[in-house]
């Protein structure tokens, strides 16, 4: 495996040096040096992998036009971005953005084989950082279809599991179904997953992460009643869902009798009216429309907060409370439910 190019190209005998000399040296590399460094040598990724601060790093995968590995630092103000890519010319191409105090340096490596040679260096990484979690990946499902497969299979063997997930594809009219479900049946994620993948087929099977803190599914017609329930998820967001006014009905009330989705906080459906909502879903269940002048703060998407006006208060067994309101957010209105 080739190093990387990098903008220090001076030699400096590092190995010799006391390993407490060799650490400060490595606190003041970025992740592409620490990289460079740990390949010119056996020697010099044994002495990688004993810097323990390499912890601190997140790591990202991207598979998209350009395959990406992402090193984070601390609190993601610095940013190394390695891309392989099949466009000679890219090939050693160093890019650098600044703004709002944080840095992007992107480093490019042209390859004719890119989705082999990301693999190594992604088997390379995780070693000399010690990860056996992604932090995020991003994959655009029909960007590399005849390698779809090898990729998942590459991901499940190497990697434990994905903190966030993030699933694409950049032509709607692609089928990507079957690829999306051997994914998500063969990868654990711990924390969040957002889909914007346009699923084809209506009765979708694949197997939803449990307790995850979001999902976020922007084209969820495939999941209906029955997957419904079956969601365990702190926040779970319903783009253009098919789920019937009567089914949303019996979900509420076994949602209120907590035999359902007893971790749920925060739900969103698109765009409901609330007074439709009102009439067609709650007809026979006990509910507290709350005055408009009545204000508070609830949990809205990303975990964020917002102040609500009025909404629709109904309550659990146990005394908690979901109020269903409407509010704005990024220009459309969004038909929500907060549990507090």
């Amino acid at each position: 495996m080739k190093m990387i190019n990098n903008r220090r190209s001076n030699k400096f005998p590092i190995l010799r040096l006391p390993f407490l000399a060799i650490e400060e040296i490595f606190k003041a590399m970025d992740p592409i040096e620490i990289i460079n460094f740990s390949m010119t040598s056996k020697q010099a990724k044994t002495v990688t992998k004993e810097m323990v601060f390499n912890s601190k790093y997140a790591l990202c995968l991207s598979i998209d036009k350009t395959l990406g590995i992402s090193i984070n630092g601390t609190n993601n103000r610095v940013s190394c971005v390695y891309g392989m890519t099949s466009d000679k010319r890219l090939d050693g191409k160093i890019e650098e953005d600044k703004r709002n105090r944080f840095i992007t340096r992107n480093v490019f490596k042209y390859s004719n084989n890119p989705i082999e040679e990301w693999k190594q260096l992604c088997k390379h990484v995780l070693e000399i950082f010690k990860k056996q979690t992604i932090d995020v990946l991003t994959l655009y499902m029909d960007e590399f279809v005849d390698h779809n497969v090898s990729i998942i299979d590459f991901l499940r063997t190497n990697v434990k599991s994905v903190d966030v997930c993030y699933l694409f594809q950049s032509e709607e009219e692609n089928d990507v179904d079957e690829h999306a479900a051997y994914l998500l049946n063969n990868l654990k994620v711990n924390n969040e997953l957002h889909s914007l993948l346009h699923i084809k087929n209506d009765y979708f099977e694949v197997k939803i992460p449990k307790n995850l803190k979001e999902l976020n599914l922007h084209n969820s017609h495939w999941i209906g009643y029955e997957r419904l329930l079956e969601i365990d998820c702190k926040s779970v967001i319903l783009e253009k869902n098919q789920i019937s006014d009567k089914e949303w009905n019996l979900f509420l009330k076994k949602w209120i009798t907590m035999e359902t989705n007893q971790n749920l906080e925060y739900l969103e459906l698109g765009n409901r009216q609330l007074d439709i909502f009102r009439i067609h879903v709650l007809y026979d269940i006990p509910h507290e429309v709350v005055d408009g002048a009545v204000k508070r703060i609830l949990k809205i998407r990303f975990n964020q907060t917002q102040k609500i006006s009025g909404g629709i208060d109904i309550r659990r067994i146990d005394g908690k409370t979901a109020t269903l309101f409407v509010y704005r957010i990024f220009g459309k209105n969004r038909f929500a439910m907060s549990v507090h």
